[in-house]
């Protein structure tokens, strides 16, 4: 199993711990908006640590992204299954087509 499978399933077991034992059952009992919002801020972080070019912040924030993304997902019972089906299904079109089947944003 990879890391982001276990980190997955890790998050999704969290749902139902003592949110004081566990930043992520903490964050996770706030609520969807709440980890939305959190997915948010690391995303920024992550996007800066991009244009300023330093590769080990970079990967560090990528992590905490990733973390992030799976807690908000989890926080609306999506699972990490769910997404990597929805990519399979994209690997037989190109990324032109894709974005075009979405219409006009």
């Amino acid at each position: 199993m990879s890391a982001l499978n276990t980190l997955a399933q890790t998050i999704f077991a969290r749902k139902t711990a003592d949110p004081d034992g566990s930043w992520t059952a903490k964050l996770l009992a706030q609520g969807p908006e709440k980890c939305a919002e959190k997915f948010g801020e690391e995303a920024i972080e992550a996007v800066i640590e991009a244009v300023k070019g330093d590769k080990s912040r970079l990967i560090s924030e990528a992590a905490d992204v990733i973390y992030h993304l799976l807690v908000m997902l989890a926080s609306r019972d999506i699972t990490l299954a769910e997404v990597e089906a929805e990519l399979a299904v994209r690997t037989h079109q190109s990324g032109l087509t894709e974005k075009a089947s979405r219409g006009a944003k």
